[in-house]
């Protein structure tokens, strides 16, 4: 037999056995995260052999892009020497950052590049949207007979060449184009010389870029309008949205990120404002709203030899440029957007 005090402590030593929920859930550790799963790195002769077909097949673009796009790079190292092409680079005498305190303190290139700016802030806010009301219209109003039939009226001007832009424009907006032939005809005064015209120059330029390059963006926009789902819109048809609300909503969000993506890169090209269509008009309304820096480097390097000036020249707007970009897709990327890249 079994003393009442034995009892007692057997029923004790099964009390304290017995688990305690509370406890157990307050001393528990918390489920950690899953351990990444570790990436064995693939040898580089393993990858070479691998992937060797596809290494030589863009093999000729790489060799074509290094021989054409990098190597000409090297010549940049004349912007801080007086270079003479009689004596070459390797002869030229060394000076520093002299052509650059040149380049900064010439009021000419500073016209060049309020000009440049001037120019492309313009284009930005009346030439840049274009394309996508036009691919928003083609979108929802036409049906897709007609869309493919003006789609490739308007895309067509793309394949001119600037020679030819600047060519129609003049025989239609020129001293004796078909405007003023038309309104001499019916009496309407002598009427008017576009061409010609350095206060209408903006206007003028803005009008020949929409013309030739507006379809190239509208087949952009509309190859992003293409991944929509139309589930989208019938969702929102059903949910009470109108015409407006959904392209407001469903539309325009899905052509955010390619909208973002032509910023950036048109940010980038912000220093670069059409060089054949300028130097073709530069003569007609002359160099004070028609300089801009790509111009101006070809004047100063190719026609009037001072090749140290216009590499220093370049070399800032290439900088320039590659800043822009680097900061344009920094922004995207606090938006929550891709951008031109990002870091995995």
């Amino acid at each position: 037999m079994t003393s009442p005090g034995q009892v007692v402590r057997r029923g004790a030593g099964r009390r304290a056995a017995a688990p305690d929920p509370v406890a157990e859930g307050a001393g528990a550790p918390a489920p950690s995260r899953p351990a990444k799963v570790p990436v064995r790195k693939v040898p580089l002769r393993t990858r070479l052999r691998r992937d060797g077909a596809l290494l030589v097949m863009v093999l000729p673009a790489v060799t074509l892009l290094a021989v054409f796009a990098y190597v000409p790079m090297l010549g940049n190292v004349i912007a801080w020497q007086s270079y003479s092409p009689y004596v070459g680079f390797l002869r030229s005498p060394f000076v520093g950052w002299a052509n650059f305190e040149r380049v900064f303190s010439n009021p000419l290139f500073l016209d060049a590049v309020q000009n440049t700016l001037v120019i492309t802030a313009f284009q930005l806010v009346f030439f840049f949207p274009v394309p996508i009301v036009l691919a928003l219209l083609l979108n929802s109003v036409v049906t897709p007979r007609v869309r493919t039939t003006i789609q490739s009226i308007v895309y067509l001007p793309h394949f001119f060449s600037w020679v030819l832009v600047v060519t129609i424009f003049q025989q239609i907006f020129g001293g004796a184009g078909l405007v003023n032939q038309t309104l001499r005809g019916a009496g309407l005064g002598s009427g008017f010389d576009l061409m010609t015209n350095p206060d209408t120059f903006l206007v003028l330029i803005t009008m020949q870029s929409v013309w030739k390059d507006a379809g190239w963006g509208i087949i952009i926009f509309l190859a992003a309008l293409s991944t929509v789902s139309p589930e989208q819109y019938e969702a929102a048809a059903v949910d009470g949205a109108n015409r407006w609300r959904r392209m407001w909503h469903v539309t325009l969000p899905a052509l955010r990120p390619v909208i973002i993506l032509l910023l950036i890169l048109r940010l980038g090209d912000a220093l670069t404002v059409g060089f054949e269509q300028l130097i073709l008009q530069r003569g007609a309304v002359g160099a004070d709203v028609a300089e801009v820096i790509d111009t101006y480097v070809y004047y100063q390097g190719v026609i009037y030899g001072d090749w140290s000036f216009a590499a220093a020249a370049g070399l800032i707007k290439g900088v320039v440029s590659l800043a822009l970009v680097l900061g344009a897709n920094k922004l995207a990327h606090v938006f929550g957007e891709s951008g031109v890249y990002r870091r995995s």
